[in-house]
């Protein structure tokens, strides 16, 4: 997948720099990482869910701009005229999901899913609804839901000075592709932190077993957000000395408060009341990794489905039969988001880059050999991870 990068001629070093930088960094698996019980994807990543796409644009300027954009999209179609079945959950309401009344009322996605920061959500708004308009298909439609999603990075990047323009979420939207997805300090993940360390976006799958329908079930997410730490029950934030809840004079890159936004795709034919209990399981997976969910952090789960079964299209008024999932059926999926949002979260930690931005402020990369250490220290005979 391609990552465009909007920057000054002269940083064009540096930032390549910085890419190569977070290519050559692992993921969790890489360290004997894999949560869980389910074996990940072939890709690992959220668009191991057939169809869905990604795109980022990242957005690098002088000392100060450190932001960006990611769109998901649920298909490559018009999702107006075709929309997705989908649903949010909000575990705690400080932050901006904008189109997501709409989504609870109706059950449907009809726009891509875009990702970016807080003072932006306007913006990306209007390029949404734009794109939306200016598809084949849509020249009489007068109203559409556009879901875009924050988080504040306003550390590392000159928020107020609002540079993310319609522009860039219209090239994120066009930029997505199928296929392997970049983590790390990119798109909307260029400027956030996440425990205290430099976060960004992470992704990760699970494939069932056929027992369980063979259903795949993918997780992105944007990570600004704190607590303590903890990566497969071991104590890496108190280990580290670096957490929410440290001795004074921790500065306020390791607090506790930030957010995250996370997006949930299947195939499984869940119904909207269904896809909610997916996301809120996707929300309380943060609490695997060590998350406070404190005051300040927003934390918000999108899960949608890409089964043609339950796609919803524009005006349609006949009845049709639907094979819809049974609830009773839903738990190894439940567990999939469990550990899909566990391992996205440590994805975004392991591929971020240090980044230096507004103010000379810094974010630093988790230190891989100490965690490293710490896991060897607390887990010295791990069991296998499961594989593809």
């Amino acid at each position: 997948m391609k990552r465009t990068i909007i920057c000054l001629a002269l940083l064009a070093p540096a930032i390549a720099a910085l890419a190569q930088e977070g290519a050559s960094r692992p993921r969790a698996r890489d360290l004997g990482v894999g949560p869980g019980v389910f074996a990940p994807g072939p890709l690992n990543a959220i668009t191991d869910v057939a169809g869905v796409a990604v795109g980022h644009v990242t957005i690098v300027r002088g000392d100060e701009v450190r932001t960006g954009v990611t769109a998901i999209l649920p298909h490559g179609g018009n999702l107006f005229q075709d929309k997705v079945a989908g649903a949010v959950f909000v575990g705690n309401a400080f932050g901006k999901l904008a189109g997501s009344t709409q989504v609870e009322e109706l059950g449907t996605i009809e726009t891509p899913i875009v990702l970016t920061n807080t003072l932006s959500v306007g913006v990306a708004i209007d390029a949404v609804v734009g794109y939306t308009l200016d598809q084949d298909g849509n020249g009489r439609v007068q109203s559409v839901n556009a879901l875009v999603g924050e988080t504040n990075d306003g550390g590392l990047n000159d928020i107020r000075g609002r540079h993310v323009t319609r522009e860039h979420v219209l090239e994120a939207i066009r930029e997505a592709r199928t296929g392997e997805v970049e983590e790390g300090s990119v798109g909307a993940g260029t400027g956030t932190r996440c425990y205290g360390w430099k976060g960004g976006i992470g992704t990760s799958s699970r494939q069932l077993p056929e027992r369980y329908g063979s259903y795949r079930l993918g997780v992105l997410v944007q990570t600004n957000f704190g607590g303590v730490l903890t990566i497969a029950g071991a104590p890496v934030g108190r280990e580290l000395g670096r957490h929410a809840f440290a001795a004074p004079g921790g500065g306020p890159e390791a607090g506790a408060d930030g957010s995250c936004m996370i997006v949930v795709a299947t195939d499984a034919p869940l119904d909207a009341r269904d896809l909610r209990r997916l996301a809120a399981r996707a929300v309380f997976g943060l609490a695997r990794t060590g998350s406070s969910y404190s005051h300040g952090s927003g934390d918000f789960a999108v899960a949608f489905t890409t089964s043609l079964e339950m796609r919803t299209k524009a005006g349609e008024t006949a009845p049709r039969a639907r094979r819809v999932l049974p609830s009773e059926a839903v738990s190894p999926l439940f567990q999939a988001a469990l550990e899909a949002t566990e391992e996205a979260v440590y994805n975004s930690l392991f591929r971020a880059t240090t980044v230096t931005g507004r103010g000379g402020q810094r974010a630093d990369a988790l230190p891989i050999d100490r965690v490293r250490e710490i896991l060897r220290r607390y887990n010295p005979s791990p069991e296998a991870v499961p594989k593809t």
